[in-house]
């Protein structure tokens, strides 16, 4: 029974509605009440019409031809042309206040709007990748060795470096991978580290071979070759110089 002066409702007459119960604020529609609140509330807030329901048992397909259902639909929503359709969340806080009245709160908590066969499908989905992901993810097993099925010549990979290198005329590479070949196979003899400042090398070197430190210093130091001839003839001059720190 609609038991308030909303013309919507008293042409409409007896509805289903109830669920929520509502604090209704100052100068608003107070209609159909549960256990002495209302469970339909109409007022105007900044120049809207604010409507609220607290079921929308009335709405619905199955109920709207009992009783004034269909009758309190159509006198709600034909009148205005643009509606906003709410559908509160579980738990709903209080409503802003609207001028001149006090916070629209609810009852009691909504119910949530996932059916319990939704959750039901997550729940077993997510048990499906766990068993998945422990199927997968099996323990690996302790390392082994296992022989190479090629063994592959120093001279091979030396030639094959070579060869790239060749391609790319890449000289400047590699005469700097021969001279720090040579030096790091050198200094330890010279009781030399590889930062060693380049006057120190040098003279180091010049003391145990029969070449002179600038001589020296251009095999060690000097620019990268500009043919191939040359990259061979530095090759050749670290080799002897090498031989011959060595040999002392």
């Amino acid at each position: 029974i609609p038991r308030c002066g909303l013309p919507a409702a008293r042409l409409a007459g007896s509805a289903n509605l109830g669920g929520f119960a509502y604090q209704a604020p100052a100068r608003a529609a107070a209609c159909y009440p549960v256990a002495g609140h209302p469970s339909l509330v109409r007022y105007r807030a900044r120049g809207r019409t604010v409507t609220i329901l607290g079921s929308g048992a009335a709405l619905t397909n199955g109920k709207l031809a009992a009783n004034g259902n269909a009758a309190l639909a159509l006198n709600l929503l034909t009148a205005h042309r643009r509606i906003v359709w709410l559908t509160p969340e579980p738990a709903l806080r209080p409503a802003s206040a609207p001028p001149g009245g006090r916070p629209v709160t609810s009852g009691h908590a909504a119910p949530s709007l996932i059916p319990w066969q939704a959750w039901l499908l997550v729940i077993q989905l997510g048990i499906a990748v766990m068993l998945l992901a422990l199927w997968r993810g099996r323990r690996l097993g302790p390392l082994i060795s296992e022989p190479l099925p090629v063994i592959v010549r120093a001279s091979e990979t030396v030639e094959g470096h070579a060869r790239l290198y060749q391609s790319r005329r890449a000289r400047d590479r590699a005469a700097a991978a021969l001279r720090d070949a040579m030096l790091s196979r050198v200094l330890p003899v010279l009781g030399l580290v590889r930062d060693s400042p380049a006057a120190a090398v040098t003279g180091a070197l010049a003391a145990r071979s029969r070449l002179g430190q600038p001589v020296i210093s251009s095999i060690i130091y000097g620019p990268a070759p500009a043919t191939d001839a040359d990259l061979v003839r530095l090759a050749r001059s670290l080799d002897e110089l090498e031989r011959q720190v060595r040999s002392q």
